[in-house]
């Protein structure tokens, strides 16, 4: 008995030792737990956990728990925080390279979208940011960006004409809102249901995924699958603590990252038709955009890519360009 005892103890000591010796991994990221994102990091967690055998713990903070994005990729460079998942347009604060990424109606699809940032051209992006105290992880998608509203669908630029719309802090989009006669206002997520609710504004624009999962749409009559722009998040990590990784290390972290792409990709294949269903069966109207409608969306904001293009210097903007173009012609 007592030796049983004692092995117990011995057992308990060991796990205790090992449980406080893990490091750490903190990641924060802006959306909530029922969002692909979020189960994804989960499955980069398990994978990360399991297959160090304990060596790494990683804690997920969903719902800007970490702060709003700017914050929580300050914190990442400074160290206060392990690794934040943000989408690709905040970076720009830093290099406006990064601008690039989410010009609208840029991608011909998805799946062209997601072979461009898994391009060399991709990872060159990724490559910048080194510049920032912070290495890329890979890509996660953010998804296709569609246009809800209160008032009508929208099948014609005509259709946006005085409608308040709600964008993310990102320059591009407001000028794409505005250059397609919307009045464009940007605006905290976290804030968005309520404004719709209060009619504040008057629509938003944001994935399938997003308008699901944050229920925007049992506050919005219309869903226009309009697909103007498609978004990413970048996982970073602080440099430093990459550096201080073994070779070994760093390739499981980047291993499991891959998986959790792979598996994030599972989820939103299998989940978003039923999600459009359900904006149905809650009395929202779905339409979907025609080529020649698609047409006219693309020339009106032509502009807008133009003066990115004169911004951000033909070298950056001809070189993602081309990028798209060998995705495009992929199979």
């Amino acid at each position: 008995m007592k030796k049983l005892l004692m092995a117990a103890a011995v057992s308990m000591l060991a796990l205790s030792t090992s449980v406080m010796s893990a490091t750490i991994i903190r990641v924060g990221h802006g959306a909530n737990e029922n969002y692909h994102l979020h189960r994804a990091l989960e499955q980069f967690k398990t994978d990360v956990e399991t297959k160090s055998n304990g060596k790494f713990e990683v804690q997920i903070f969903p719902s800007s728990q970490m702060g709003p994005d700017r914050e929580m990729i300050e914190g990442v460079q400074s160290g206060a925080l392990q690794m934040a998942v943000s989408p690709s347009s905040f970076f720009s604060s830093w290099d406006p390279s990064f601008d690039v990424v989410e010009l609208p109606f840029i991608y011909p699809s998805k799946e062209a979208g997601l072979r461009t940032v898994h391009s060399a051209e991709g990872d060159k992006m990724l490559g910048r940011l080194a510049n920032m105290n912070l290495v890329g992880l890979g890509w996660l998608e953010n998804g296709v960006r569609h246009v809800s509203n209160n008032s009508r669908p929208i099948a014609d630029i005509d259709d946006l004409k005085g409608l308040k719309i709600r964008t993310m802090k990102v320059p591009a989009h407001v000028q794409t809102f505005n250059s397609l006669n919307a009045s464009a206002t940007p605006m905290n997520f976290g804030e968005v249901y309520s404004a719709l609710q209060q009619g504040v504004v008057d629509g938003q624009e944001n994935p399938i995924a997003h308008i699901f999962s944050q229920r925007f749409y049992e506050v919005q009559n219309y869903v226009s699958l309009t697909g103007h722009v498609i978004t990413f998040y970048i996982p970073v990590m602080n440099y430093e603590f990459w550096q201080s990784l073994s070779a070994d290390d760093q390739k499981l972290l980047k291993d499991a990252m891959k998986g959790a792409e792979d598996y994030q990709q599972q989820l939103v294949n299998a989940e978003e038709s039923q999600q459009l269903e359900a904006f149905k069966e809650a009395g929202t109207k779905v339409n979907a955009l025609t080529e020649a409608q698609r047409q006219h969306f693309i020339e009106a904001t032509e502009p807008v890519r133009q003066a990115y293009r004169e911004k951000l210097g033909a070298d950056v903007y001809d070189a993602w360009m081309q990028a798209i173009k060998d995705s495009s012609n992929q199979s």
